[in-house]
Formats: structure tokens, C-alpha cells, sequence
């Protein structure tokens, strides 16, 4: 007789418990057993909590049954989930995640008084005038002239950067940074970047190829605005 292949796997770390879920059983075995596990460990009263890391692998968890996971691996039983962690990831979450990341190509002029704004990176192929602006969640690619105020990483990402073929801003911001005293000649500068040094603490303007040295993972599409 063949014997019965185990579907939870515990091994003991410095923060606790790694609880790992064998993701080609079904949901109903996987709880059984887990259930006469926590059961059969369950910590003595005067013994502290244990922390405890739940790992399904190629499984997704629905609400309900993320519920019922959560009571067996309870405070009530002296274990504490941290993380449930999962190789999938919903679809809601996945076009969000494509959302975020992708390049929003936009062809046009962003004149004084109108403001431009995207989720992920954007390409904009045009000005912004004086008194324009553009905000961005990622990075922003000018193809043209920067006149006005450009804002990368808009929600906190201090690794966003500002690319603008002809850079005389009015104002960079780089998530909670703010350009100061402008650090290029008053004529303007050709092909920069914008950056945020961390030793400097502070929004500098410096050329484009500092990117490949200061951004460890640049895209296809930057390399090829690097390269020329």
C-alpha cells in the first residue's frame, strides 16, 4: 500500500513557524490535516505565541477559505499569522499590477494650467509649457521640451526618475522631494535626467547615461533612450 503523501510541511525558523501547503492536494485535505496539526502542537498556555508564516505555493485562497485558515491558525490555539504568502496573485491584482508598470505613450502639449496624469511610467511625446504639469506613479520620458513641473513616483517611489529632451523645469519633484535651486545653466539642458541623490539628499540634474549606474534595473525601452 502506497503511503499517503504528506501535504503540510513545518519547519521552525528564528521568527517561528514556515507552514508550507502542498498546492496539488485539495483545499479540504490540506485543512483536515492542518487542523490535526496545530491540534497535536498547539503551545502550552504559559508558553509565548508562535509566529507562524503560511505558504501555499500555487494555490489561491478564497475569502472563506482564507477565513477558515486563520481560525485554526488562531491566538485562541497560541499561533499568530504574519504572512500568507501565495505564487498567485488575483486577476484584479494582476491588471492593476500591469497598470502600474506599463508605459503610457501620450502625444501632445500640456499648456499652461492643464495638469497630466497617469498610473505607471509615461511617454509623453511633446512640450510641457510653463505653467503646464505632468505627474506620474513611475518614471516620466519627455520627448520635447520641459518648461513646466514634472512629479515622478508620485505615490513614494524615490527611485523614479525624470527624462526630458530639452530640461528647463519650473519645479522637478521625485516622490517627497522638491527641486530646489536649480542645479543646470540658465539656457537650459539637452537630453538629462532628473534623480534623486541619496548622499545628497536632495533632486539632481545629471546626464542620461547616469542611469545605467545609479538604476541598477533599467527597462529595454531606457536603455534605448540611454544608447541614443
Amino acid at each position: 500500500m502506497q503511503d499517503r503523501k504528506q501535504i503540510i510541511t513545518i519547519k521552525g525558523t528564528r521568527e517561528g513557524l514556515s507552514i508550507f501547503i502542498e498546492d496539488s492536494s485539495s483545499y479540504k485535505d490540506a485543512i483536515r490535516e492542518l487542523e490535526e496539526i496545530i491540534k497535536a502542537s498547539k503551545p502550552k498556555k504559559d508558553e509565548p505565541i508562535v509566529s507562524v508564516k503560511v505558504k501555499l505555493g500555487n494555490r489561491y485562497l478564497t475569502e472563506e477559505q482564507e477565513n477558515d485558515l486563520r481560525s485554526i491558525i488562531s491566538m485562541e490555539n497560541r499561533f499568530k499569522i504574519e504572512t500568507i504568502e501565495s505564487e498567485l496573485i488575483r486577476i484584479e491584482d494582476a491588471l492593476k499590477w500591469q497598470e502600474d508598470s506599463e508605459i503610457k505613450a501620450i502625444n501632445r502639449i500640456v499648456r499652461s494650467g492643464q495638469v497630466l496624469e497617469v498610473k505607471g511610467d509615461l511617454l509623453l511625446i511633446g512640450d510641457v509649457n510653463p505653467g503646464g504639469k505632468v505627474v506620474s506613479t513611475g518614471n516620466i520620458y519627455i520627448m520635447g521640451n520641459l518648461f513646466g513641473i514634472a512629479h515622478a513616483g508620485a505615490e513614494g517611489d524615490p527611485d523614479s526618475f525624470i527624462v526630458a529632451s530639452y530640461m528647463k523645469p519650473t519645479q522637478l519633484r521625485i516622490a517627497d522631494y522638491i527641486s530646489r535651486a536649480p542645479d543646470y545653466e540658465s539656457d537650459g539642458v539637452y537630453m538629462e535626467c532628473g534623480i534623486i541623490d541619496e548622499e545628497q539628499g536632495k533632486i539632481i540634474i545629471d546626464s542620461l547615461k547616469v542611469l545605467s549606474h545609479k538604476r541598477k534595473e533599467i527597462s529595454g525601452f531606457e536603455r534605448r533612450m540611454n544608447n541614443g
